[in-house]
Order: C-alpha cells, then structure tokens, then sequence
C-alpha cells in the first residue's frame, strides 16, 4: 500500500522549505508618524482648550502669571507667551501619559487589559512623539515672544536674543529662569534622541537601545522640575500645585513596581553570587535604584498630605500695575 504522500516525483527526499531570509517586518517612523495623527489632533484640540483657559484668566484679572509679573497683564499682548504655557501644559500631560504606558510595558503584563501589548505599543510610541512635538513647540513659542518683547533690538539681534535664551544653556540670566530654562532645554535635548532611536534599534542593537530607553524617566523629571520652577501657573501654593505633585504619586509608584518585579530575569534583585554571574557594583545599583524609588513615593505622599510643596504665598492685594486693579473712589 502506498503512502498518502510520496517523497518526490524521481523517488527523491524533498529538500526543507527554503527559510525566508527576508529581514523581519520593523515599525518605520513613517507609519508611526501617521498613526499619531489622531493623537496630535487630540493634543491640538488640548492645547487650544487650555490657551482659552489662560487667557479668560489674564483678561478677568485673576491669572496667576500677572501676580507673578504684573507688567504682563494685557492678554491679547502676550498671547504667544500664554500659547507656550499651553503648549507646555499639553505637553507636560501627554509626557505623563506616554511615561505610564512605557512603564506599563516594561514589567509584567498587568491583568485585566482590555487591550493587546500591541496596541498599548502602538500608543507609547505615538503619544512620545506627540510629546516631542508638544515640547518643541513650547520652546518655539517662549522663544517668539522673546523676540517680539525685545522691541528696542534690531532685528537680527532679537532674532539671536530669543534664539539664544530658549535654546543654548546658560544663556538666560533672569531669576528663576537661570535654572529652569536649562532643565527644560536638558529635556527638550535628550527626548528627541531617546524617542527616535527606537526607530534604529535593529542598528544600534536592542540592548543597547534597552539601556538608552530607561533615560526617558530623566526627561519627565526634568520637565516636572522644570515646570514646578518657571510654571507661573503653579507658582503659589494651590490647589494647581498640589494636583502637579499629586499626578506624580501614580509614577513613582508603577516605577516602583517595575523595579521590584521586572519582566527580565537579568534584572531581578536576587541575592548577588559569583555562581548566578552577578555583578556586586551592578546589584548595589539595582537595589539603590529600589531605595530611591521607595523614597520617592514616601516623600511625594508626605509633600502632598503636608502641603508643604514648595509653593509661594499669593499677594494678599492685587500688583499696583494691574489695569484691573480697582481705583479709590
């Protein structure tokens, strides 16, 4: 009896399918970059709702960035100044969200999701660019009202003037700004090269791009202290400064978790042996990134139940330059 399947039509073995040696499929930029098409478009319509927000607040008088430099009360003046606040505001909200999907993915799949890894993916990696664009524009937008304030300049000068305090560090020299701007601009220079190596990883080699990606944590924290310093809208002590510290509560606390229960083995706390090939200096860094992060969680708990959270107490009266300060009868 013959079998159901003969090995050949000249009796010989059949050679094994060939292997495709096709390169495996990767996410290109370009498809990424249409896919966060509908992710901008929702940070657009964020933005614009908050710009309306701070601007109804300068034009009623009760903005907190006129108490902070009341020479800046004059809405329809220093719109561009309000439009960066807003970008920054979008884009400080959309830094959060794309931290907690990335710290979401790089531990142990959470239960009860009622989307795939693939989706959730998909949406860290546009929301990230959605943020790089955010920030950006932040920065473009400080930088313009920078250049039009700067009327006794000529133009090449307040061209280079807006340039130069946006974007080189050090260059800004007033108050605050001394030490948030750089933060800011630390976070605007290491988000665009974090967010786009993932796009060469098959290049540079996915560890490698493994290592580089934890960094990303660093770009949020100094967009949060750089927020909590130069944020006039966070400036005093309120109820908006205590929900800037409360949504960072959230954060440490997933990035906690990561830590102690990471998805790969090699990074497991354990107990560092010569026979499991651990590393004394790279358990000890290990274990104090767990330190800190416990640390973390506590210190943010105590700030926002304390309510000692760095905040400036408002002026009691309303600045003297106010056009909507009220004259005495």
């Amino acid at each position: 009896m013959l079998p159901e399947t003969t090995p050949g039509d000249d009796g010989s073995t059949p050679l094994p399918p060939a292997r495709d040696k096709r390169p495996p499929d990767r996410v290109v930029l370009r498809a990424d970059l249409r896919a966060a098409l509908p992710d901008a478009g929702a940070a657009a319509l964020v933005t614009a709702a908050v710009f309306a927000f701070l601007y109804a607040r300068m034009e009623s008088g009760d903005s907190a960035t006129v108490a902070v430099m009341p020479f800046m009360d004059d809405a329809g003046t220093y719109w561009m100044y309000l439009l960066s606040q807003a970008f920054g505001w979008s884009g400080l909200l959309w830094a959060w969200g794309t931290v907690m999907l990335g710290l979401s993915l790089s531990g142990p799949r959470p239960a009860r999701i009622p989307v795939s890894r693939q989706v959730l993916e998909r949406w860290h990696r546009t929301t990230s660019l959605t943020t790089m664009a955010l920030m950006f524009a932040h920065a473009l937008m400080f930088a313009a009202e920078l250049v039009r304030y700067e009327v006794q300049m000529a133009w090449a000068e307040r061209l280079w003037a807006g340039f130069a305090d946006t974007f080189v560090p050090g260059w800004y020299d007033s108050g605050t700004g001394r030490i948030a701007i750089p933060l800011g601009q630390g976070a605007l220079y290491l988000v665009i090269p974090l967010g786009l190596l993932f796009y060469v990883r098959h290049r540079i080699g996915a560890n490698t791009w493994r290592r580089l990606h934890r960094f990303v944590i660093v770009v949020y924290v100094l967009s949060v202290w750089h927020t909590l310093l130069y944020g006039t809208n966070v400036w005093y002590g309120e109820w908006p400064r205590t929900v800037l510290w409360l949504l960072q509560l959230p954060v440490a606390i997933l990035l906690l978790a990561r830590l102690l229960r990471p998805a790969r083995r090699a990074e497991r706390l354990g107990i560092p042996t010569r026979r499991a090939g651990g590393s004394l200096p790279a358990w000890v860094v290990r274990a104090a990134g767990r330190v800190t992060a416990a640390a973390v969680v506590v210190g943010l708990v105590i700030v926002v139940a304390s309510g000692h959270d760095g905040g400036r107490e408002r002026p009691a009266e309303p600045p003297a330059t106010s056009p909507h300060a009220h004259e005495p009868e």
